[in-house]
Protein backbone atom coordinates (compact mmCIF):
# COMPACT_ATOMS: atom_id res chain seq x y z
CA UNK A 1 0.00 0.00 0.00
CA UNK A 2 1.41 3.14 -1.25
CA UNK A 3 1.82 6.27 1.37
CA UNK A 4 -0.11 9.77 1.35
CA UNK A 5 3.18 11.27 0.24
CA UNK A 6 3.34 8.82 -2.88
CA UNK A 7 -0.14 8.60 -3.89
CA UNK A 8 -0.07 12.56 -4.28
CA UNK A 9 3.30 12.29 -5.78
CA UNK A 10 1.52 9.88 -8.26
CA UNK A 11 -0.72 12.57 -8.85
CA UNK A 12 1.13 15.14 -8.92
CA UNK A 13 -0.46 17.20 -11.69
CA UNK A 14 -3.86 16.81 -9.93
CA UNK A 15 -2.74 18.28 -6.78
CA UNK A 16 -0.59 21.34 -8.87
CA UNK A 17 -3.37 22.38 -10.67
CA UNK A 18 -5.40 22.43 -7.48
CA UNK A 19 -3.53 24.45 -6.04
CA UNK A 20 -3.24 26.83 -9.03
CA UNK A 21 -6.76 27.26 -9.05
CA UNK A 22 -6.83 27.73 -5.62
CA UNK A 23 -4.80 30.71 -6.19
CA UNK A 24 -6.64 31.52 -9.29
CA UNK A 25 -10.00 31.55 -7.49
CA UNK A 26 -8.58 33.53 -4.12
CA UNK A 27 -7.10 36.31 -6.39
CA UNK A 28 -10.36 36.69 -8.63
CA UNK A 29 -12.19 36.99 -5.56
CA UNK A 30 -10.20 39.50 -4.50
CA UNK A 31 -9.64 41.74 -7.42
CA UNK A 32 -13.59 41.82 -7.39
CA UNK A 33 -13.42 43.37 -4.46
CA UNK A 34 -15.74 40.70 -2.62
CA UNK A 35 -13.25 40.18 0.10
CA UNK A 36 -11.12 42.18 2.00
CA UNK A 37 -7.71 42.84 -0.09
CA UNK A 38 -5.37 41.71 2.70
CA UNK A 39 -1.57 41.61 1.90
CA UNK A 40 -0.73 39.14 3.97
CA UNK A 41 -3.55 36.98 2.14
CA UNK A 42 -2.29 37.75 -1.04
CA UNK A 43 1.69 36.43 -0.63
CA UNK A 44 -0.15 33.22 0.35
CA UNK A 45 -2.60 32.78 -2.42
CA UNK A 46 0.51 33.31 -4.75
CA UNK A 47 3.22 31.17 -2.77
CA UNK A 48 0.32 28.35 -3.08
CA UNK A 49 -0.23 28.70 -6.84
CA UNK A 50 3.73 29.50 -7.39
CA UNK A 51 4.31 25.72 -6.00
CA UNK A 52 1.47 24.40 -7.53
CA UNK A 53 3.21 25.66 -10.68
CA UNK A 54 6.70 24.40 -9.65
CA UNK A 55 5.16 20.71 -8.80
CA UNK A 56 3.45 20.55 -12.62
CA UNK A 57 7.39 21.12 -13.83
CA UNK A 58 8.78 18.03 -15.20
CA UNK A 59 11.91 18.30 -13.10
CA UNK A 60 10.59 19.88 -9.71
CA UNK A 61 12.57 17.44 -7.87
CA UNK A 62 15.61 19.32 -9.58
CA UNK A 63 17.77 20.68 -6.72
CA UNK A 64 16.85 24.64 -8.31
CA UNK A 65 13.57 23.81 -8.17
CA UNK A 66 13.82 22.64 -4.54
CA UNK A 67 15.57 25.61 -3.76
CA UNK A 68 13.33 28.26 -5.45
CA UNK A 69 10.32 26.09 -3.70
CA UNK A 70 12.06 26.50 -0.05
CA UNK A 71 12.34 30.34 -0.02
CA UNK A 72 8.66 30.75 -1.59
CA UNK A 73 7.74 28.12 1.53
CA UNK A 74 9.53 29.76 3.90
CA UNK A 75 7.95 33.50 3.07
CA UNK A 76 4.52 32.08 2.36
CA UNK A 77 5.08 30.42 5.77
CA UNK A 78 6.43 33.47 7.41
CA UNK A 79 3.56 35.92 6.63
CA UNK A 80 0.84 33.41 7.18
CA UNK A 81 2.41 32.44 10.76
CA UNK A 82 2.45 36.47 10.92
CA UNK A 83 -1.23 36.35 10.57
CA UNK A 84 -2.27 33.57 12.26
CA UNK A 85 -0.70 34.74 15.06
CA UNK A 86 -2.25 38.29 15.38
CA UNK A 87 -5.60 36.12 15.61
CA UNK A 88 -4.25 34.04 18.26
CA UNK A 89 -3.61 37.63 20.04
CA UNK A 90 -7.13 38.25 19.46
CA UNK A 91 -8.08 35.27 21.25
CA UNK A 92 -5.74 35.85 24.37
CA UNK A 93 -6.78 39.16 24.64
CA UNK A 94 -10.78 38.53 24.78
CA UNK A 95 -11.35 40.83 21.37
CA UNK A 96 -11.68 37.60 18.61
CA UNK A 97 -14.75 37.66 16.60
CA UNK A 98 -15.88 34.85 14.13
CA UNK A 99 -17.68 37.73 12.55
CA UNK A 100 -20.86 37.18 10.20
CA UNK A 101 -18.82 35.91 7.06
CA UNK A 102 -16.84 33.36 9.73
CA UNK A 103 -15.85 31.42 6.41
CA UNK A 104 -13.03 33.95 5.37
CA UNK A 105 -11.95 34.85 8.93
CA UNK A 106 -8.43 35.55 8.24
CA UNK A 107 -7.29 33.49 11.02
CA UNK A 108 -8.92 30.63 10.07
CA UNK A 109 -8.04 31.06 6.35
CA UNK A 110 -4.04 31.74 7.63
CA UNK A 111 -4.09 28.16 9.32
CA UNK A 112 -5.56 26.37 6.06
CA UNK A 113 -2.60 28.49 4.62
CA UNK A 114 0.31 27.14 6.83
CA UNK A 115 -1.16 23.74 6.16
CA UNK A 116 -1.74 23.81 2.04
CA UNK A 117 2.02 25.53 1.71
CA UNK A 118 3.88 23.13 4.29
CA UNK A 119 2.13 19.97 2.36
CA UNK A 120 3.11 21.42 -1.24
CA UNK A 121 6.59 22.07 -0.11
CA UNK A 122 7.32 18.94 1.20
CA UNK A 123 6.12 17.47 -1.65
CA UNK A 124 8.30 18.93 -3.81
CA UNK A 125 10.99 18.32 -1.19
CA UNK A 126 9.73 14.29 -1.63
CA UNK A 127 10.98 13.97 -5.06
CA UNK A 128 9.31 10.85 -7.06
CA UNK A 129 7.20 8.90 -5.76
CA UNK A 130 8.23 5.13 -4.53
CA UNK A 131 8.10 2.61 -6.57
Amino acid sequence: MASLPDLLLRYRWVVGLLAIVLSAVTWGVDLAEIVYQCPYCRVQRSVIGLLGVILLLPWYGHWLARYVAAVLAVFGLQVAGAQHFMGWAKISGGKFEWGEMWYINPWMLSGFALFIITALVLLIWRGRPAG
